[in-house]
């Protein structure tokens, strides 16, 4: 560990300590409270009665530390690690419990973001703006038989406002170092039957070089700009049916460098990302309120757009490569609620995906061009269901799920997950036992060969995992502190990998396994504190060596606090440990080790009315020199101030 991350825990702990010694007591604690969750069982369900583990980031945790990315707000959540290939719009990924990043399913909305057109099928995290956005769920574990393929890992769902009331503006801004500023605008609300969330958020900065300046070569510093417009609406067509529409658009443009380490620096290499999506979802009860259908169809485009004419330390190379992609999905979902301890949830998903690529560059060693024509696949899945709670002590979802795919045929999974709470003492204890599986890609199946051999394999077959975990979870002191641990493995076989010879084959195999470590503590009711800890094994079965990127250890914790009566503050440090990675600016490529690092963040706002909120937000305070990913630069020091304006 480096020297500067005892110093940063310090800090913290000192934070908490001055803000309990700050202030006199005027209210009595509060107990922690239970989140309502969603992605868990697709049914709205108390935390309390769920066994998976699953993190609920809140609105009221998005305000209070001003993060203005998904990407942001995952950095400190127990189980994931992410990585960034530069500073800000660079591509960003996130590996939960050691799986690939192409392993976690993320949704907006329940609308499936993963690319059809990345050569993994990933999503990549760098330019999803948390504006409108309510609340973040994080599931861990194999999800197959609920959201089908790519759930491998786990779900990230991002799930966005839903008007209320009368008409509430929002009004935000910042500014700060590396000449960057943020603003956002947002209206909701409702009439009658009907309510709307309306916003708009646009992002710049000079950002940082995304070959990092530790290495000779490299100066030019590689800017983003982000423009995000997004729309909610929701009809009440009676009183148990309704009809909802999310939209939502996104325009980015991001400076890039040709790779990472010496001398990969490019000052006119940029790419721009559009994305346009949209959902339609009509819901209704029958039965007299016992059988909850809801039917939607979502649809998605994007398109990536590389442009990297020659330049004066390029005078022979340029490329240029245009990715596009589309998926349109039905989902037919039908919750009978039995009786108060019985819930059965049925359903059938329908989706089409295609996408197709055109890459041509040059150099000193000729022309060069890859293309990809346009493809389509299709799949099709039923899933079912069955939530069981008996004598408010012990609780159990079970569900299986049968999917098929055009190309790769049918794949089958289950999951159970039971959990029993101990009357006498509010003891917790939990499991799960899941399958999950990943169809192979579309450039996995049907990517051309070339000159030096085969791509594609139309022979593939889908990836597969299974998984398990169990936890304790127990509240004292009055639910004013809760503990929680969990035991996690994994195997994964079938794993897609690139074979020079033979192009993509089914022979990865992996098994990642590890603990999970939470406490929360509230001691008054204006200050908590939190921290967790990961500690993470993660292997390939074939080499027994450290999967790439993925940290042995990772430590979060903040601390929540009002100060002199005024000032909410959140003081937070991040610790991740050695990670292995490669070191491809050289041929053959070599193993490296990535450093430690600790990094020390702090929030501090005020309100000036009953509308006008100040903020001042510290990112990195120590100015730690750290990667993510071998040879990319990292933010330094970094300094926001702001407001938030509602009424």
């Amino acid at each position: 560990m480096n020297r500067r991350a005892p110093a940063a825990v310090l800090i913290l702990m000192a934070c908490g300590f001055v803000a309990a010694a700050d202030e006199k007591q005027d209210k009595p604690p509060q107990p922690i409270q239970y989140n309502i969750v969603v992605t868990a069982t697709r049914v709205e369900t108390p935390a309390k009665e769920v066994a998976s583990s699953v993190t609920v980031i809140t609105a009221q945790e998005l305000v209070r530390t001003r993060k203005s990315t998904v990407f942001e707000a995952l950095q400190a959540i127990v189980g994931l690690s992410t990585v960034q290939n530069g500073g800000p719009g660079a591509a960003a990924s996130v590996f939960i419990r050691g799986a690939n990043s192409e392993h976690t399913l993320v949704l907006l909305d329940g609308l499936e973001l993963n690319d059809p057109i990345n050569p993994s099928r990933s999503y990549d995290l760098a330019h999803l703006s948390l504006s409108q956005v309510e609340r973040v769920e994080i599931l861990r574990g194999p999800q197959s038989p609920l959201y089908g393929s790519d759930a491998l890992g786990g779900v990230i769902n991002i799930i966005t406002r839903t008007g209320r009331g009368r008409p509430q503006l929002t009004l935000a801004g910042s500014t700060g170092n590396y000449r960057s500023w943020n603003g956002d605008f947002g209206l909701a609300g409702s009439a009658g039957r009907a309510d709307y969330v309306l916003g708009l958020s646009y992002t710049k900065t000079a950002g940082v070089s995304a070959a990092s300046t530790v290495y000779p070569g490299n100066s030019e510093a590689d800017g983003y700009r982000n423009l995000t417009a997004s729309g909610k609406f929701g009809y009440a067509i009676g009183k148990s049916a309704g009809v909802d529409i999310t939209i939502r658009t996104v325009s980015a443009r991001t400076a890039i460098d040709d790779f990472g380490g010496p001398y990969g620096d490019d000052p006119n290499n940029v790419q721009n990302y559009a994305s346009t999506l949209a959902r339609i979802q009509a819901r209704g009860l029958f039965l007299g309120n016992r059988w909850e259908q809801k039917l939607s169809v979502s649809w998605i485009r994007s398109s990536r757009k590389n442009i990297n004419p020659v330049d004066e330390s390029h005078p022979f190379d340029s490329e240029s490569g245009i990715y596009g992609s589309g998926l349109i999905k039905l989902d037919w979902q039908n919750n009978i609620f039995l009786n108060p301890s019985n819930t059965l949830t049925t359903g059938l998903e329908l989706a089409r995906e295609d996408g197709h690529s055109d890459y041509t560059s040059q150099s000193q060693y000729g022309p060069y061009e890859s293309a990809f024509p346009k493809e389509k696949a299709g799949a099709a899945g039923l899933y079912l269901q069955d939530q069981v709670k008996l004598g408010g002590h012990f609780f159990l979802a079970a569900g299986a799920r049968l999917d098929t795919h055009s190309r790769t045929g049918a794949a089958a999974t289950y999951r159970i997950a039971p959990a029993y709470i101990i009357g006498t003492t509010g003891t917790k204890l939990r499991a799960t036992l899941g399958t999950g599986f990943k169809s192979p890609s579309l450039y996995q199946l049907f990517a051309p060969a070339t000159a030096w051999g085969p791509v594609g394999n139309l022979n593939l077959r889908p990836e597969r995992a299974i998984g398990w975990d169990a936890g304790i979870e127990q509240d004292i002191l009055g639910s004013r502190l809760r503990l929680g641990l969990t035991y996690f493995k994994t195997l994964f076989r079938d794993l897609i990998d690139f074979d020079f010879a033979a192009g993509y084959i089914n022979v990865g195999r992996a098994r990642t396994s590890g603990v999970e470590a939470l406490a929360e503590w509230r001691p008054r009711e204006d200050l908590s504190l939190r921290a967790c800890y990961t500690r993470l094994s993660a292997i390939d079965k074939a080499t027994g060596a450290p999967l790439l990127r993925r940290p042995r250890d990772k430590f979060s914790a903040d601390v929540q606090a009002r100060l002199l009566r005024r000032f909410d503050t959140v003081v937070s440090v991040l610790v991740v440990g050695k990670r292995l990675d490669r070191n491809f600016s050289v041929y053959p490529y070599q193993d490296v080790s990535l450093r430690n690092y600790a990094l020390l963040n702090a929030v501090i706002s005020t309100p000036v009315t009953s509308s006008l909120d100040l903020f001042l937000r510290l990112d990195n305070i120590t100015n730690t020199r750290y990667e993510m990913v071998w040879g990319y630069g990292t933010l330094g020091f970094c300094v926001n101030v702001g407001f938030r304006f509602t009424r």
